[in-house]
């Protein structure tokens, strides 16, 4: 093997890079320095290879097309793992390999698998650098467009060199595209080594390791040990005329529009209010308990992995404002004159282009069975700078993150739950977030409208065992003096013909504005057996007009049907046998008795 010269003091470091050198056989090992020049040279190369396609740069300056396998084109969650010495730790919502076995057989399918390729040392931190929010990972990869997103995504380059000299801790991300071998495909993870393998994959959800995969996985792991926060949460600002801002973090379930709130722009009937909204962050929340007893925020992104179909000027113009510059699309159709389209976007349907398969499409096509073919795909995506976004926040990079007054936990629920309604407590809280639970969509895989639980929206990301993840939220309850409000929302409702009851978007901050006036006692509510809901009058419907009664039946309570969804409830939680926490068992019962008495 070669002896190459490496740009760290860092011993650790040193030696894991031969280490993981020598298993996977690269020709050659480049360091990325984050540096401008240096990826104008990485772009030219992955445009020569094919990786990469260069889009029309009077109209979309400094964006290129990328198309991922067929096979590889979303997030593989059965072929991710969490690899604890204990089974039990990683709980019954997990799939669990050992890790001497995961290692064992990882091993076998890295060894050789970057034969003829360059290894590329990705050194990032997740957060501003020497924050005593953040944390470093590195990332060694065999694959350009893995360095570009994370170049984006992430704060790359000698900064975090320098600081990994400091302190000597950091994620050990190996990732290869190898043969893009579903068969042989695993992502996973070692939380109590700090380690990630993905190994056959080039989907942005299972190779970009800053993401889901140190973020969520690892980093709650972390959390829990280190007493903090991580979570599938957008961070969101709402600044008053006087210059006050206050911040919420909420977590949403897939196909709940998380990213679409994060970044919403105010309705024309609030205008005269003068409301400005702050973007932090529209995925991932790293919180924790500071001085003062209140809980304070960062988002260690740098950008957004957004899906592309259906985001258009009506229900996100901040993001399309966002991509329109240095934005990577994956899976999207390419128009004739080089720029992009997918479904739902803006304006007419091109009457030709080359679809995300790289195949020549035309509206109205139809595949062997008779069904629509798209000309992107159904999770075609987008990676960009969050700074390119126009509500971008001023406090990104703030190390001391900022504080979060109320935390959302919503669903898509067509029936049962109000449009909004507030926690008695904190307790009260963690069992609503613990009971957070979607009805899918045709866009998802399973039963349309059937009931997916998905606690806190990390069913798919918790890194070990979510019992233990629910009694880690009771503990920091008790950590924090002024503990943010915790409220549920519900976007979806619908009436008897299944049409929304609620517009939805921009007119969201509606009922934010009421969450925050809870928040500062300003308006009272209407305590239910479920928690406090609006008074009607005290969510201002200035200039927005809605059908007789609306309101009353967005904030309706089925009893029966909630009595129905505590089986639900109750089943969910039996999976966890002795670990779940009594306190949630607690809520159950009390539950319970409020609607039978009632």
């Amino acid at each position: 093997m070669k002896v190459y010269k490496f740009p760290t003091r860092n011993k650790k470091l040193r030696e894991w890079v031969i280490k993981m050198a020598r298993l996977c056989s690269p020709d050659d090992i480049v360091w990325i320095d984050g540096t401008e020049e240096q990826k104008k040279i990485l772009q030219q190369e992955a445009f020569e290879t094919g990786e990469l396609t260069l889009l029309n740069q009077e109209k979309l300056p400094g964006c290129v097309l990328h198309r991922t396998a067929v096979n590889d084109v979303a997030r593989t969650e059965h072929l991710t793992f969490i690899c604890t010495r204990e089974k039990h730790d990683a709980g019954p919502t997990n799939n669990w390999m050992s890790p001497q076995a995961a290692y064992k057989k990882a091993k076998a399918v890295f060894k050789g698998s970057m034969k003829g390729r360059t290894m590329f040392v990705i050194p990032f931190s997740m957060g501003p650098v020497g924050s005593p929010f953040s944390k470093i990972g590195v990332e060694l990869t065999d694959s350009r467009y893995v360095v570009l997103n994370m170049l984006i995504m992430t704060r790359v380059g000698e900064a975090v060199l320098r600081q990994l000299e400091q302190e000597d801790n950091f994620t050990k991300c190996l990732h290869s595209k190898a043969e893009l071998d579903i068969n042989k495909r695993m992502i996973l993870h070692f939380p109590e080594d700090n380690t990630i393998w993905s190994v056959n994959s080039g989907y942005g959800g299972n190779v970009l390791l800053g993401k889901k995969c140190l973020s969520l996985r690892i980093a709650s792991f972390l959390a829990r040990r280190e007493h903090w926060f991580a979570e599938h949460m957008l961070i969101m600002g709402i600044e008053e005329p006087n210059g006050h801002i206050e911040y919420i973090a909420a977590a949403f379930p897939s196909a709940c529009g998380k990213t679409n709130l994060a970044m919403l722009v105010p309705p024309k009937g609030l205008a005269k209010k003068g409301y400005r909204i702050w973007t932090v962050g529209d995925d991932i929340a790293w919180m924790r308990v500071d001085s003062d007893g209140k809980l304070w925020a960062i988002n260690p992104e740098t950008g957004f992995f957004g899906v592309a179909p259906k985001t258009n000027m009506q229900t996100n113009p901040n993001m399309m404002a966002t991509i329109k510059k240095d934005t990577i699309f994956t899976n999207v159709l390419l128009k004739p004159d080089y720029t992009v389209w997918w479904e739902g976007a803006d304006g007419e349907v091109p009457p030709s282009g080359i679809d995300w398969q790289g195949r020549p499409w035309k509206p109205g096509m139809v595949d062997s069975e008779g069904k629509p073919v798209n000309g992107a795909h159904p999770n075609s995506r987008f990676t960009t700078p969050i700074t390119n976004c126009p509500s971008a926040s001023f406090r990104l990079d703030q190390p001391h993150g900022v504080p979060i007054s109320a935390i959302i936990f919503g669903g898509r629920r067509q029936h049962l739950a109000p449009l909004v309604y507030e926690s008695f407590n904190w307790q009260h809280g963690v069992f609503l977030g613990a009971t957070m639970a979607s009805e899918l969509t045709a866009a998802q895989v399973g039963q349309v409208g059937k009931v997916r639980r998905d606690p806190m929206a990390m069913i798919p990301f918790c890194g070990y065992n979510m019992a233990y993840y629910f009694k880690h939220w009771l503990e920091m309850g008790k950590r924090m003096s002024k503990a943010p409000r915790v409220f549920c929302a519900n976007w979806f409702r619908t009436d008897e013909k299944g049409n929304f009851l609620w517009p939805g978007f921009g007119e969201n901050l509606r009922v934010l504005e009421w969450i925050l006036d809870r928040c500062n006692n300003k308006v009272g509510a209407n305590k239910t057996d479920i928690g406090y809901i609006p008074y009607p009058t005290d969510i201002d419907m200035t200039g927005l007009e809605l059908s007789e009664n609306s309101l009353g039946k967005l904030l309706y309570i089925d009893k029966k049907a909630w009595l129905e969804e505590l089986k639900g409830v109750k089943a969910f939680f039996k999976q966890f046998k002795k670990d779940l926490p009594q306190e949630l068992w607690q809520e159950c019962e009390e539950l319970e008795k409020r609607l039978k008495k009632g």
